[in-house]
């Protein structure tokens, strides 16, 4: 059964080609490690909300967007051996100007019980 790792964080909209730097360089390395596929969606139409939202989950500032992303596993096995990898890996230090606050990162991993 495939397993997914899904993300959500806002990013200063200054820093959408460092961020899509980072994330074609980390894509490849998932890759390499097992995934089968990563995405990585710019808000467009992220409205706030008055209970909860996309924005307030992050707790997006002025200038910054809302970012939706996962990578796809072929199951969870290669996703605990993709982890693994990843933690053991020198690529996995933040560098300095990281182009996103990852204390507002939401993340989680998922077993997909329905793709059509």
């Amino acid at each position: 059964m495939a397993y997914v790792d899904g993300f959500v964080l806002a990013v200063p909209e200054k820093n959408k080609d460092a961020y899509l730097k980072l994330a074609t360089e980390m894509a490849a390395l998932f890759r390499d490690w097992g995934a089968t596929k990563t995405v990585e969606c710019w808000g467009d139409d992220v409205p706030d909300g008055k209970l909860t939202s996309f924005p307030m989950a992050v707790k997006a500032e002025p200038g910054e967007t809302v970012l939706f992303s996962w990578i796809w596993w072929p199951d969870k096995a290669t996703r605990e051996a993709g982890h693994k990898k990843m933690m053991e890996s020198k690529h996995m230090n933040a560098p300095a100007d990281m182009p996103f606050d990852g204390k507002r990162m939401i993340f989680g991993g998922f077993e997909v019980i329905l793709e059509s």
